[in-house]
């Protein structure tokens, strides 16, 4: 029985296949623990996104304002027809509802200046702003003759001018439109859709203006988050931007005009024009308005690191990582017959577990470069300091060092990398297999 044991263990030391079996195997349980690392990543990811979203909505989320619309309300009559039993007779009875038309300005101006500002809550951040918005324009004479509305149906001394945004709660003035020569004030009306409605009261010369163009202006100062956008319901909208935010990502289904963007350190500036023949929707609706925020364009206000994001993507070449290493140390304890414990395997696989909870305890506190490279740093001296003890000698010990370091750098350039980083990391994979495919080419492969 002992006589067994002796072979078996020989076996473990001497043998390159019980070698490779170990350290594969310890590869697969290395991995558990840093599924457990990339876990506590995404759940820091969501809780820096949780804390955001809390500190942003009890400033005023994001905006998005489509307006002012004309809302005139009209009489429809719908006849029912009832049979009744006693008389077998047919009531025709005439059914009177209300019903609204909708009108967008033909000319729509919009220049927004915004200042933003960095928000702080423990150690996460979020950008906000408040905007100062500028709107004018005019509309075309007021038309139903393309409609079956009868004129005598048109309740003209209803009409009302109404102004559609997605943030009531980050408005910092009462609204006050300049329609022609009068001054509507604007309340808020009950709307569940995601586009909350502020309305004006009755405008009482609206008939008389209906068959001239009507100017209007109106300045709305509001408080906001994440981004801005305008819905362009003018048949000509122009719309300009600026604002001391360094990192604007444009979005929407329009892009600022070529050579109006300019972004520096300092801010940027932008500007947009959209006419009625580059959008799918017409200048006027009756019985409904529709849902337009799919057409909405302007400016996401972003902040240009994320740290969870970097720190992620570095922890998915952690198996890449932890297996090149383990493989190194495998082939110098085959080429200089230094014998490494299975348990010393272990302690090298959970020091480079370690670097992604460094890495991303300090990212919180610092840059991604900074976190980076302390990481990297403290986990290179003490797989260096330790292997010292293991392979004896410094040779050994700074190859090791100098492959890990070479490993991490090569890994922070890819990170960094976005257009590229599949080729470069492809040429990287190629070169460490070239490198590892010629230092084992003495190895006897066969022995047992």
């Amino acid at each position: 029985m002992d006589q067994k044991r002796g072979k078996f263990g020989n076996w473990i030391r001497n043998s390159i296949t019980a070698r490779m079996l170990i350290v594969g195997f310890l590869l697969l349980v290395l991995l558990i623990p840093l599924e457990f690392v990339k876990s506590l990543i995404q759940e820091r990811s969501f809780r820096q996104s949780e804390v955001i979203r809390e500190t942003n909505s009890k400033w005023g989320n994001e905006v998005l304002l489509s307006g002012p619309i004309i809302k005139i309300p009209y009489k429809t009559f719908k006849e029912i027809r009832t049979y009744n039993e006693k008389t077998k007779n047919y009531t025709t009875l005439n059914d009177e509802s209300i019903k609204y038309a909708y009108f967008f300005p033909d000319e729509l101006d919009i220049a927004s200046e915004i200042t933003s500002k960095p928000l702080y809550r423990s150690i996460y951040e979020s950008v906000v702003y408040t905007a100062d918005i500028k709107v004018k324009g005019q509309f075309s004479k007021i038309d139903f003759s393309k409609t079956d509305i009868p004129p005598e149906h048109i309740l003209w001394e209803k009409a009302t001018l109404i102004i559609k945004t997605s943030n009531l709660k980050g408005i910092r003035n009462t609204p006050e439109v300049t329609f022609n020569s009068q001054n509507l004030q604007m309340a808020p009306q009950y709307d569940t859709k995601y586009l909350n409605t502020i309305q004006s009261g009755f405008i009482d010369t609206l008939k008389d203006l209906g068959q001239k163009d009507i100017a209007f202006a109106f300045n709305l100062k509001i408080n906001g988050s994440e981004s801005l956008k305008f819905i362009p319901v003018g048949k000509e909208t122009t719309a300009k931007m600026t604002s001391n935010w360094h990192s604007p990502s444009f979005d929407g289904k329009f892009l600022p005009e070529d050579g109006s963007r300019e972004i520096t350190k300092d801010g940027f500036k932008a500007s947009w024009k959209v006419l009625q023949i580059n959008r799918q929707f017409e200048q006027s609706f009756f019985g409904f308005l529709p849902e337009l925020q799919e057409f909405g364009f302007g400016t996401n206000f972003i902040i240009p690191v994320d740290e969870y994001q970097k720190s992620e993507r570095t922890a998915k070449y952690g198996f890449m990582v932890i297996g090149l290493t383990l493989l190194v140390f495998l082939l110098i304890q085959l080429i200089s017959k230094i014998y490494i414990h299975p348990f010393q395997y272990v302690m090298i696989g959970l020091a480079l577990i370690m670097f992604y909870t460094l890495l991303i305890s300090i990212s919180e506190h610092s840059s991604f470069l900074k976190a980076y490279g302390a990481a990297a740093l403290a986990v290179l001296g003490l797989i260096t300091v330790y292997s010292r003890a293991i392979l004896k000698g410094l040779k050994f010990p700074m190859l090791v060092c100098a492959s890990l370091a070479s490993l991490y750098g090569f890994i922070y350039v890819i990170i960094q990398l976005e257009n590229y980083a599949l080729l470069v990391g492809s040429i990287g994979l190629f070169v460490i297999l070239a490198i590892i495919m010629f230092a084992s080419r003495k190895i006897d492969w066969g022995s047992e």
